[in-house]
């Protein structure tokens, strides 16, 4: 018995034992397994799948960028920058991997100068996206602050790329004219807009390999070449558009205006040298208003033109040689009845030649002297100068104004034409045709870019009247800036100068009724060969004074005195203090 138990004993041993030689066959079959099937993945990734499999990678980390490209710049007369591109960043982000780092977010929002909620609220509805723009053309300040955040939170999915800001340095004093883009560097308004197509630039492309964060490590090849847009010379002076926006800006606070305008002409060349408006609005910051504040008025805005007409209806009167300056004109009693209408002076003026109708403003002298021609003669003078369609400026929204034709009139529409209701012209178109009377009676195109020697040398324009009645109705218009006329506030010293009042009452829904006033001066210096045109117009003062010898001549003295030194305009009326006091000046 004790034997057989010991026998069982060993063989229980002997079947407890590892089986070392069968561990080891299993185990090398194993490894052998795992190697060929390791092998014949490493084959299949390395040799069949190669293309794939790069491809794939591309995919993933090789991106098309683009190349931010500068749109043009736009400068004044002198080259002075007015509109320019400065470079900037733009953060982007991968919503689906930032939204796995939340926390970070109120860091982020902070660095960007954005509220966090709204950050997180546009992370997380959009985080099935793989791209949004947290903020578009931030400051090196704030991007630099971004960066350090991601830096130091470890943040996966944010992107840095380089844009163009556009940037006005000529602020209020230029934005009517020049507009402004969007944040897609597309023109919204005024020249941005009417030659967008020109400033415009083309963004170049080229091939990147990003990295986990997005960052850009390597370009591997440039695909598109970026292009910069056009740069724009403007025919605007800074220095003029400074002092004429100032000068507008203090008469129209002065006298509770509701708005103004004014623009100045060359009238050898036709280039609006200063275009102002209020009330006025700054492109780098405040866009909002509406149109009230943004609309260049000088050319979209219409009026009524009044009295600034009369020397218009005496030229074409003189150029049928119906009339002569000194033709007594009887005005007296002061009113004068066209059909069942009557047209009044502001005084009895008796008897008055032609010059006298026009250094008085005489209403019913100007009837009479219209009356002495044609509906058509009348007609052809204010359709010779412009009135009735857009000058051509190219700028958007510019208003053709009001000229009917001549077939239409009745009789008192044609006695109101000769005082300045019944039709409307802009504050540009007004300009245009006081330059013909300054030009010897050549109408030329007006322009806000600058015209280059060749183009004025074949820039002859049309003859509208002739230079001997151009230089009659000048030497009149003297006259209403003398002691006796209805602008003595727009004399200037040392020169002789021309021009004409305007005192327009506005129509409303219940025709001309209330005190709503357009005050208008429109005159040229100096007045033996004109250099300069300009229009100053202030709508509805509120003030005492509405007289346009009150409240526009005031603005046209002040900024044609500081044109005629600007441009060293020689005084031709000098006084020996005069002669003392004229210098070029100061760059």
């Amino acid at each position: 018995m004790a034997t057989h138990s010991r026998r069982g004993r060993r063989v229980a041993s002997r079947r407890s034992k590892p089986n070392l030689v069968l561990r080891r066959k299993v185990l090398t079959a194993a490894l052998s397994v795992a190697l060929v099937t390791l092998s014949t993945g490493v084959f299949y990734r390395q040799v069949i799948e190669t293309d794939f499999l790069q491809e794939q990678g591309a995919l993933r980390h090789l991106r098309a960028a683009e190349i931010a490209a500068r749109r043009g710049m736009i400068t004044d007369r002198n080259g002075e920058p007015l509109a320019v591109s400065t470079p900037v960043e733009t953060v982007s982000a991968d919503p689906s991997r930032l939204s796995a780092h939340l926390d970070a977010l109120p860091a982020l929002a902070s660095a960007l100068d954005m509220d966090a909620a709204k950050l997180r609220e546009k992370v997380l509805a959009n985080w099935e996206r793989r791209f949004i723009y947290l903020k578009r053309r931030v400051s090196f300040s704030e991007a630099d602050a971004a960066k350090a955040v991601v830096a130091e939170r470890k943040l996966q999915g944010i992107g840095f790329e380089k844009e163009y800001r556009r940037y006005y340095p000529g602020a209020e004093f230029f934005a009517h004219v020049i507009g402004f883009t969007n944040i897609e560097d597309r023109g919204q308004e005024g020249i941005e807009l009417a030659y967008d197509e020109v400033l415009k630039a083309e963004p170049g492309l080229h091939r990147v390999i990003r990295d986990g964060r997005g960052r850009i490590v390597q370009e591997v090849e440039q695909i598109r070449p970026p292009r910069s847009g056009t740069d724009l010379t403007l025919s605007l002076d800074r220095r003029l558009q400074f002092l004429a926006y100032r000068e507008l800006e203090a008469a129209v606070k002065e006298h509770r205006a509701k708005a103004g305008t004014a623009v100045v002409l060359d009238v050898a060349t036709g280039e609006v040298l200063a275009m102002v408006n209020q009330p006025g609005f700054n492109p780098n910051m405040d866009r909002t208003g509406g149109i009230e504040r943004r609309r260049n008025r000088a050319l979209t805005d219409v009026m009524e033109p009044g009295s600034t007409m009369k020397p218009l209806v005496v030229a074409a009167a003189l150029q049928k040689r119906l009339i002569s300056p000194r033709t007594p004109v009887a005005t007296g009693p002061g009113f004068y009845k066209v059909g069942r209408n009557v047209v009044r002076d502001v005084h009895n003026y008796g008897t008055l030649d032609v010059t006298g109708v026009i250094t008085k403003s005489s209403n019913v002298g100007a009837v009479k002297i219209a009356q002495r021609m044609a509906y058509a003669d009348l007609w052809d003078i204010y359709d010779g100068v412009g009135f009735g369609r857009p000058t051509g400026v190219g700028f958007p929204g510019e208003s053709s104004g009001l000229l009917r034709h001549y077939s239409s009139w009745r009789p008192f529409e044609h006695a109101t034409m000769a005082f300045g209701y019944g039709l409307s012209v802009t504050a540009l178109q007004l300009a245009q045709a006081y330059s013909v009377l300054a030009a010897d009676g050549v109408k030329r195109p007006v322009s806000l870019f600058k015209r280059d020697p060749e183009s004025l040398a074949s820039l002859a324009g049309t003859s509208v009247l002739s230079p001997a009645t151009a230089r009659k109705v000048r030497a009149m218009m003297e006259t209403v800036v003398s002691d006796e006329g209805t602008a003595v506030k727009a004399k200037i010293a040392g020169y002789r100068v021309g021009g004409k009042t305007g005192t327009a009452k506005k129509a409303g829904k219940s025709g001309y009724r209330g005190r709503r006033y357009q005050s208008v001066f429109a005159g040229f210096a100096p007045a033996g060969q004109p250099r300069l045109v300009m229009v100053v117009m202030i709508d509805e003062p509120g003030g005492k004074s509405y007289y346009g010898g009150t409240v526009a001549a005031p603005v046209f003295q002040k900024v044609m005195q500081g044109a005629l030194r600007l441009f060293n305009v020689p005084p031709d009326d000098p006084t020996p203090s005069m002669l003392l006091a004229h210098r070029e000046p100061a760059q």
